[in-house]
């Protein structure tokens, strides 16, 4: 291991042991400094973007990963609110999850505590760097961030704000560090420090989660790709339907919420596919359809690999199934497991499919956009779990602990 990483981390474990046993009160006024320290220096935080982004420009990065990369006044003071957000949250360190006494007397609790050190490799997207700062921050937990080489100077201006505003309030400023090195060796150093890092959370596309999943020592959480489905039911609301969809593709493409594909019930694709054609294409989507889309002028004939893919654009996958049960199967068949939705007026259609969708989050009557721990209340996320040990889903405060009984005797022996 190199001494950078091992010097970084080790500086973390002494910050975390402070944080662990820090008040709530503290840890609030923490991160209401830090959001604050955002917004007072926001100018400084855009002009190091700037220049992350014209050299992404330079670079000929797609699109989606500018817009990944991009901050502007408005999502400074969004992640500004979502570290305000967060202070606003109950703590979850010392929560009773379960208790009793026992036959002998001896009283048994199995508390909420934080997991220590807490590494964050993520890719582009520099809100993350405060979302996790101050997710780990309030869960107790000391936080080494490891963004992409893309992203340094803006992520460099943010943790330097955050460090500041940190030391400030009272705490460490070592609760929140940027992990040392440069290129892929010191991502690599970083999986491997077990016994100084606690837990490793890759966020980024499915290259970046595999390699962290499979090379790593230290404990994973794996957060997932967002092959996302939209259901369109024989007793959907058409009109709702539309909405969603258009929702669910065309707000944000970039992001792992966005629906990728879409599958329409037999019985009412006369009457939708017409409608959602065009207004997808009106919106400047390029439908890969199987037969019954690939009809339409525009729609571009479906290969196999369309069912798998995450576009991250302006594109979608299409197809017309004969009822419920073909969309279930097709959907386990491609999904990666993160969100469907389903559109339909029918309470049986809406129970069988969330009872048969093996997914992180399953949507009734609502866009796939809404996975996501801002809108699910819980102030910000590190990524959305699409694994089933520990954490499923966004992964808010009460994720980013773990347990500990105490046990509490009168002289008991055995």
């Amino acid at each position: 291991m190199s001494d950078q990483i091992a010097a970084a981390a080790r500086r973390a474990r002494v910050a975390a042991s402070e944080l662990a046993v820090a008040s709530r009160a503290v840890k609030d006024a923490a991160l209401e400094a830090m959001a604050q320290a955002l917004l007072d220096h926001t100018d400084q935080v855009l002009a190091a973007n700037a220049e992350d982004v014209a050299a992404a420009e330079s670079a000929g990065t797609p699109t989606h990963m500018i817009d990944r990369l991009r901050l502007d006044a408005a999502r400074v003071a969004g992640m500004a609110q979502g570290l305000r957000d967060v202070a606003g949250l109950p703590d979850p360190v010392g929560e009773v999850h379960r208790g009793s006494t026992l036959a002998n007397g001896l009283e048994l609790r199995q508390v909420a505590v934080p997991f220590g050190v807490v590494g964050v490799i993520y890719e582009a997207r520099p809100n993350v760097t405060a979302d996790a700062a101050g997710i780990c921050l309030k869960s107790g937990n000391a936080v080494l961030l490891r963004g992409s080489s893309s992203a340094l100077r803006s992520n460099t201006a943010v943790v330097a704000v955050l460090r500041d505003a940190v030391a400030a309030a009272g705490l460490p400023a070592d609760v929140v560090q940027l992990a040392p090195g440069e290129g892929h060796d010191a991502v690599k150093e970083l999986m491997r420090a077990r016994g100084l890092v606690d837990l490793l959370i890759p966020r980024g596309g499915a290259n970046l989660i595999r390699t962290v999943v499979e090379e790593s020592t230290v404990p994973v959480i794996e957060t997932g790709v967002g092959n996302c489905h939209v259901y369109v039911d024989a007793a959907a609301d058409l009109d709702m339907a539309l909405r969603i969809v258009l929702n669910s593709k065309t707000h944000r493409t970039s992001v792992c919420n966005s629906a990728e594909s879409l599958l329409v019930h037999a019985d009412v694709a006369g009457e939708f596919l017409p409608r959602v054609v065009s207004a997808l294409q009106d919106a400047g989507v390029t439908i890969h359809g199987d037969a019954a889309f690939a009809a339409y002028d525009g729609v571009l004939p479906a290969t196999d690999e369309d069912w798998d893919t995450e576009y991250l654009s302006l594109d979608i996958s299409a197809a017309v199934v004969p009822d419920l049960e073909a969309a279930i199967d097709h959907i386990r068949a491609h999904s990666s497991g993160h969100t469907e939705a389903i559109v339909t007026g029918a309470v049986a259609a809406a129970r069988r499919f969330t009872a048969a969708v093996d997914s992180a989050a399953v949507m009734v009557n609502a866009s796939t956009r809404f996975t996501d721990g801002g809108e699910f209340g819980f102030g910000a996320e590190i990524g959305i779990s699409t694994q089933k040990l520990h954490a499923r889903g966004p992964l808010g405060l009460p994720e980013m602990t773990s347990t500990k009984y105490v046990v509490t005797g009168d002289g008991h022996v055995r």
